[in-house]
């Protein structure tokens, strides 16, 4: 929430977050703002980080795509930095941040246990990720990078490059969003989300770490309810002992 609202404060006043095609406007020469220099630095950080984490959190479904969404959104930011697209870089930032939020804020409540507001979140979050990733993104990015673009400047080496990593990221858009539905569709048919679809083995590890304690649990009980009888038995057991022992203890008639 914090990187949207800081995207929010540098761009809105900017005139190409309201018209995309002034992204061209007196490119290549266009002066970098210290706002938006540290909008970037502060963004390429926090994908560095996501991708150096991401071998240490839990393996789910899209773990493949993670990292490729990681690896081609650093690619972009440094590509986009040295080619001076730092204007076009700083809308799919902020279509990026747009959602990712209240996706993190639906499980903090659903570990808390509100599902009601975890529900609630979720469906905010579908609407807001569909309609940002699968329309505002295609339709103003995409169209202001392949057209737009050309009527400043002749295609060259880094246009080609540029696109194809934004065609990366909106294929990954529609492989989430199919996620996402598939998860509505579950919520239709059952009431309720029921789970992450990408974390199978965090749910897996879950599920198998309560049957371990439910069976631990039954045979500590089972154990419990022996306990008096093992008792009663071995208390017997030595009372029968030491009587039969105790004629051969006796001295021994001189």
């Amino acid at each position: 929430m914090i990187a949207f609202l800081a995207g929010l404060a540098v761009l809105v006043d900017k005139p190409w977050f309201w018209d995309p095609s002034e992204c061209w406007v007196g490119y290549p020469q266009q002066p970098l703002q210290t706002s938006q220099y540290w909008y970037y630095m502060t963004e390429l950080a926090f994908y560095w980080s996501l991708l150096l984490r991401v071998s240490f959190d839990v393996k789910r479904k899209d773990f493949k795509e993670q990292v490729i969404h990681h690896i081609a959104t650093i690619f972009l930011m440094g590509f986009s930095y040295c080619a001076n697209y730092i204007r076009v870089g700083t809308l799919v930032l902020l279509v990026h941040d747009a959602s990712d939020y209240l996706l993190e804020s639906a499980k903090m409540f659903n570990y808390a246990g509100w599902r009601r507001v975890c529900d609630s979140l979720f469906f905010v979050f579908t609407a807001v990720f569909l309609v940002t990733r699968l329309v505002v993104f295609p339709s103003k990015v995409l169209y202001t990078t392949w057209y737009l673009s050309m009527e400043s400047f002749q295609p060259f080496f880094g246009y080609y490059f540029f696109n194809a990593l934004l065609l990366v990221l909106q294929l990954l858009h529609v492989f989430w969003a199919l996620l996402i539905l598939r998860m509505v569709w579950k919520f239709v048919v059952q009431g309720r989300v029921e789970r992450d679809e990408r974390s199978d083995e965090e749910e897996n590890h879950t599920e198998e770490e309560e049957e371990e304690e439910t069976c631990w649990e039954r045979r500590k009980c089972a154990f419990d309810s022996k306990l008096p009888s093992l008792t009663n038995n071995c208390v017997l057991n030595n009372l029968t002992n030491q009587r039969n022992g105790a004629p051969s203890r006796q001295p021994k008639a001189r």
